[in-house]
Order: C-alpha cells, then structure tokens, then sequence
C-alpha cells in the first residue's frame, strides 16, 4: 500500500473512532541559502534545509496537533501516534508506511556571483561622499509541502521564493537618513535574475535618503493626505486587512464583526485578496490545508462581502471557505492570513487629487508602525514625504507620522487612481511570519493626523 492511501486511511480513523470532523497532515521540506554584505565585503552566508510533518485533528471547535522532525515514514508514524495518544485513541497506528519520502528530495539553484554587490556599493560612493553604509541582502529557498486530508483528498506545490534588498545610509553632521529596496517574487533565482537591476533600485535608494537628509522638518496637525502607490498598501493591510481575517472576526477583537454586507468605506473602494496572482510572493496554488487558491472580494464598492477564512472559521461561522489557510511551516497550526491584498485601481489623475487636497501631505514611501488590531488604531513612519501646497507637489519634509484609525481611514478615502503599485512583505501573526504581497492606487485620505516635529504650520 502507498504512502498516500495509508496516510488517509490513517486520517480517516482520527476522524471516525477519533471523534473529529476532519484530520490532515502537512508534510513540508525546505532549503534555502543566503549572503549578507555590507560595505564593500560579505558579511555573512546561511545555509539551511530541513523538514517535517505536522498532523491535526479538529475536534469540535479546538485544533489537537502533534509535529515531528523528517518526512519519511517513520516521521509520519511518530506524529500520528502522538496524535491518537492526545485523542485517548486505545490502539496504534496501523502497519508501517514503505520507507520513502512523503516529499520528493529538492535541489535549489545556487546564488548568483556577488561582483554585482561590489558594483553597487562602490558606484553609490562614487554618486555621493554623504554615503555612510551600503547592504545588501540576497535570499533563495525552495519550500515543498504535501497535505493529505480525511476526505481523501491530496494536494501537493512546490513554492520557490527569491529576495533582495537594498539599503543606503547617508549622512551629514549628525543627521542620517536610510532609503531602501526591496524586489521579492514567488519564482526561482534563475528567473529572478532576469530584468534584474540592482544598480537601479540602489541609485532609487540613494536619491530617496539625500532627498530626505536635507529637508526640513514636518509640519503637524490634521490635514489631507495622498498615498502613493509606492506606499506599499501597508497601511490597509496592517489597520484593515487583520480585521477581515474570520479567526480575529470571532475571537470578538475586529471591529469589522456583524458588518457583512454594511458599508464600511466609500462606494469608491474595493478590497481584493488574491494569492493567484502569479508570481507575486504571496501567492500559492492551494493552502496549507489543501483548499485551491481563490480571489476573494472582501469590500465591494465600500460595501464588506467577505472575511478571509480556514477550515476551522469557516466552519464556525457558516461562511465561505477563502482558501486563506496559511502556516509557517509544519511546526504550526493554519490559520486564516491574507495573500495579496490590495485596493482596486479607480480612475482619478493625480492631478486632480492634488488639486481637491489644496494642502497636505503627500505620501510616497511609509516605513514601519504600530497597531492596534482590535481598534485599527496605528501609527506609521513617514519615510518619503512632501508638502501639498496649492494644489501641488511641493518641499520633502523628514520626520512625518502618520496617526489615525484603518476603518475610519476606509470611511476617508475620497479618491482611488487608477495605477496599481504592489511590494512584498512578511506579515506576522500568532507567532507565525509568512509571505505577503501589499498593493494600492494612489489614494486621498481626506485627512489623517500628521506628527511632525515643525508645529508652525499645524
């Protein structure tokens, strides 16, 4: 008998004797390799490559779940058999799997050679004496996961992934500002490397600190603002997004609960989550518990659709299985995440927004912040920014935050336009990090409390 018909017979019975409504396992082996360098010299190189099996029941409305090391069969029996005991099952495991691998062997491609990186550093000191530091960061791993499930279904996916990131200190008397990059895809480092220009995206990087280094500082006080594309859609993934996913809807902590089919924003907002997208870092071909990949419509012309939901939210709340299920790896329970998410692009110009803020801020680049998920307060870091000043884009100004709350902000948006801009990243919940893509149009807010530390103006 193969590894696959023993694995659901297996799953089957924590869900007949065992009392659960389903059962599955989540084989997973990764391997990955990176290179640091800073200032003209490598740094530091990693290497890494291990796997595991993470079986779970569900049992009423609680997960019961064992992990162990390896994906032969003899890691496949150990979880299993930890997993009855946790049941109260009275009897083992049956027979013994054939000895292979629940996840066929990887081979991961290699760095590409890193005279680019001297490259870039010394071309960044020959633009600017203001340059303090330059790093660089190169990473490829290669992640393989087989989930077998109660039902007798079976899903498998191979998910490659490829990160680079750039960042530039400059600095004058006592001052320091750090512009940064980051190009990070759902591809091999093969493909990757094509179209690659790390030279660009270092000069970019470059021109954004110098900029930021001789500004002056930020007026304070509520004003309007405009969020570029470029801002990454952060700020609707961190103050919005979390309180869309069903777990957070249920514990009570979302202020977005019983608002299905309410109007939460403007009627010209749509909220998208997607992990079909292809080659997007966020994107997979089907979940961590084995449901295919879906686009979802979370908010429809400003009115709440959807939550993103798992097996175990879905099943709670009677509502429809996303495809949201996501862990870290097999040492983790699945739980609802975004993909990549992003707001719709509209049909405003630029100049047109500008034109309606008459004064404000306009918002290229945000940096990191603070939240609040059961409110959607936060506070971000402005880290490319610039006055609106009748009704154009006028002086940087360094030192901006911006204050205010994610459902409120959906309420304030006045305007969506119409090019969509995308930049990946790791969102953190429960402990767990996985991979994310963010985007947004260029957005006005009608207005956000803006700290600055030049209070003339406020």
């Amino acid at each position: 008998m193969n590894v696959t018909t023993m694995m659901v017979e297996s799953l089957a019975r924590l869900v007949r004797p065992g009392g659960a409504w389903h059962a599955d396992a989540f084989a997973q082996y990764a391997s990955g390799h990176g290179m640091f360098f800073e200032d003209g010299k490598i740094e530091q190189t990693s290497s890494f490559g291990a796997g595991g099996i993470g079986v779970r029941a569900l049992v009423e409305d609680h997960a019961v779940f064992s992990h162990a090391p390896g994906v032969s069969s003899r890691a496949a029996q150990q979880g299993l058999r930890d997993l009855e005991e946790l049941l109260g099952l009275p009897f083992p495991s049956p027979g013994v799997f054939q000895d292979s691998l629940l996840v066929d062997p990887i081979e991961l491609e290699a760095s590409p050679s890193w005279d680019f990186a001297r490259d870039v550093d010394q071309d960044l000191r020959r633009v600017s004496s203001a340059v303090r530091q330059v790093s660089l960061s190169f990473r490829t791993s290669l992640s393989s996961v087989k989930i077998f499930r109660s039902d007798g279904k079976m899903a498998e996916e191979r998910r490659p992934y490829t990160t680079f990131s750039l960042s530039v200190v400059v600095g004058k008397d006592a001052t320091l500002q750090t512009g940064s990059e980051t190009r990070a895809l759902r591809v091999p480092s093969k493909i990757f490397l094509e179209g690659f220009d790390p030279r660009a995206m270092g000069h970019s990087a470059l021109e954004r600190a110098l900029i930021m280094l001789d500004a002056p500082p930020c007026p304070a006080g509520p004003m309007p603002v405009i969020l570029a594309g470029e801002a990454g859609g952060t700020m609707i993934h961190e103050a919005c997004g979390h309180g869309l996913e069903a777990d957070i809807v249920q514990k009570d902590f979302s202020v977005y609960r019983d608002a299905l089919d309410s109007m939460v924003s403007t009627p010209c907002v749509t909220l998208v989550d997607d992990p079909t997208l292809p080659d997007l870092y966020g994107s997979y071909a089907v979940d961590d518990e084995g449901t295919a990949s879906q686009r979802t419509i979370l908010v429809d012309q400003g009115m709440l659709r959807r939550y993103l939901t798992d097996l175990q939210s879905a099943r709670r709340g009677g509502l429809p299985l996303s495809g949201n299920g996501r862990r870290e790896s097999y040492r983790h329970l699945p739980i609802p995440r975004m993909s990549n998410t992003y707001v719709m692009p509209g049909t405003t110009p630029l100049e047109d927004m500008l034109a309606q803020a008459e004064r404000g801020l306009f918002v290229r680049r945000l940096g990191g912040g603070e939240v609040d998920p059961t409110s959607g307060d936060f506070v971000f870091a402005v880290t490319e920014g610039y006055l609106v000043e009748k009704g154009r884009v006028g002086s940087p100004v360094r030192g901006a935050t911006l204050t205010g709350n994610g459902p409120e902000v959906l309420r304030r948006i006045l305007a969506v336009g119409s090019s969509l801009h995308m930049d990946p990243g790791s969102c953190g919940k429960n402990g767990q990090g996985v991979p994310v893509t963010d985007g947004q149009p260029t957005l006005l807010l009608e207005s956000l409390v803006v700290g600055g530390s030049d209070s003339s103006h406020a």
